[in-house]
């Protein structure tokens, strides 16, 4: 399988540089995967698909103002984005430039190396060439990050005439909690509060899960042979609840719905043996769970999902999930409607 098969064109005209004003309004493309057929309605209409006693699965991963720019003793500036947190003060990062951002190499965010509070040290320079970096700090690690960073959209989002203030509320799901996200869970961004209350008001249940998503998302696959594509790690946690309601949702014959490629990826990892989930199991670690078409899913009956970019680990899970040749008809269709493709995009149900 090639990823050359996973390619399609896309319009820059169609590309999202801000969402909709109201997260609800974005387009909805329904997929029903028995018939092949399409549907275009509104987001805030996607209840009409979903069953009282239907259970929707949403990531509440929080995401951090993750990217720094910081300067070298010399005066010379680096740019770092942060990727998984290690343990405490200790991430697992990208730095540009980063040839000679060596191990022991120093790096301040104030500007002021002679009384810097907040600075960090190279650890390890990883085999990829990405970087373990240990901060120093007085005060929140985090608080400091709210001062220092910016968020971290994604590359293909270009001249947003969103402001940083701005950005840290729309690339945000509403129902954020977790701190630790490199990238948004952006399924999840079409979500209301009104609309949650609606959906539970019908009889749906909701159940949460943390998978902290990181750049890793926006890469795409370099291997001609997609299978010799490594995929990076990404920290998961399910709470015991989740694993009942889903349980008890599946022995009353309803469905399953997951919202996004990170939240199916978790719990793809955890229910890997079907419903056999030992009882002493940690539910968290780390993933790097690649799915591509041929994958057996375990537990997901529907998909809630942004339209990707060719020729990515996302585009291939999506495919995986109902197929190749649906995915990119459907592609065509949202293209043919003036859908807004990406993170900031529209949205495709898979019944």
């Amino acid at each position: 399988m090639k990823i050359t098969d996973f390619d399609y064109i896309l319009p820059e005209t169609l590309i999202a540089n801000k969402p909709k004003e109201k997260r609800d309004e974005s387009n909805l493309l329904i997929l029903n995967r028995k018939n092949k057929s399409f549907k275009i309605s509104k987001f805030k209409n996607i209840g009409d698909y979903i069953n009282p006693g239907d259970l929707i699965v949403i990531n509440d991963t929080k995401v951090i103002p993750a990217r720094l720019i910081g300067y070298k003793p010399t005066g010379g500036k680096i740019e770092l984005l942060l990727l998984n947190n290690i343990e405490k003060n200790k991430w697992e990062t990208l730095v540009k430039p980063g040839k000679r951002f060596k191990e022991g190499a120093k790096i301040y965010f104030n500007n002021d190396n002679k009384v810097s509070y907040f600075k960090g040290s190279v650890e390890k320079v990883l085999d990829d060439g990405k970087r373990i970096i240990k901060f120093e700090c007085k005060g929140d690690f985090y608080k400091l990050l709210l001062k220092y960073g910016a968020m971290p959209l994604p590359p293909y989002i270009k001249n947003t005439p969103l402001s940083e203030k701005e950005i840290r509320k729309k690339y945000q799901t509403i129902y954020a909690k977790n701190l630790g996200a490199a990238a948004a869970p952006t399924a999840g961004l079409h979500f209301t509060k009104e609309l949650i209350k609606k959906l539970k008001n019908k009889g749906v249940q909701f159940g949460y899960l943390t998978l902290h998503v990181n750049a890793g998302t926006f890469l795409p696959v370099k291997e001609d042979n997609i299978k010799n594509h490594k995929m990076y790690k990404e920290y998961y946690k399910l709470p015991r609840k989740l694993v009942s309601q889903i349980k008890n949702t599946k022995e009353k014959g309803k469905k399953i719905i997951v919202c996004g490629t990170t939240t199916l990826r978790a719990l793809e990892t955890i229910f890997k043996d079907g419903m056999k989930i030992n009882k002493k199991a940690v539910l968290e670690g780390n993933t790097d769970i690649f799915i591509y078409p041929g994958y057996k899913f375990k537990i997901v009956d529907s998909l809630i999902t942004n339209f990707h970019l060719p020729r990515s680990t996302l585009l291939l899970l999506v495919c995986a999930f109902a197929s190749r040749k649906m995915i990119l008809n459907a592609y065509e269709e949202a293209k043919k409607n003036n859908f807004r493709f990406f993170s900031f995009g529209d949205a495709m149900l898979i019944l």
